[in-house]
């Protein structure tokens, strides 16, 4: 029989993981694209992007013990979040013209 703590420990573990892989994707993301297209996509700049989810991604490594419901993990992960649902694609189909 699974003890109760054993298995909240892999999903909160797992949810780490999770959600330090979409902060380094979106960091690395944001990298990739011109610094031209980020205001011509009527978006914050690529250096205010950057700082944004560079703290958010030093902020997961240095805190990664603690809870994942942390508010500084949450504001983070929705950081990242929206850079990958909104900002991402706007600077991404100006970028394939």
């Amino acid at each position: 029989m699974v003890n109760i703590f054993v298995l909240e420990g892999y999903v909160i573990l797992a949810i780490i993981v999770v959600s330090l892989a979409v902060k380094a994707f979106a960091f690395v993301n944001a990298l990739i694209w011109p610094a031209e297209a980020y205001p011509a996509a009527g978006k914050l700049t690529k250096p205010a992007w950057l700082a944004i989810l560079g703290l958010g991604l030093a902020a997961q490594l240095l805190l990664i013990g603690s809870s994942p419901l942390n508010p500084i993990h949450l504001i983070a992960s929705i950081a990242a979040i929206v850079f990958l649902v909104d900002v991402r694609p706007a600077v991404a189909d100006l970028t394939r013209r």
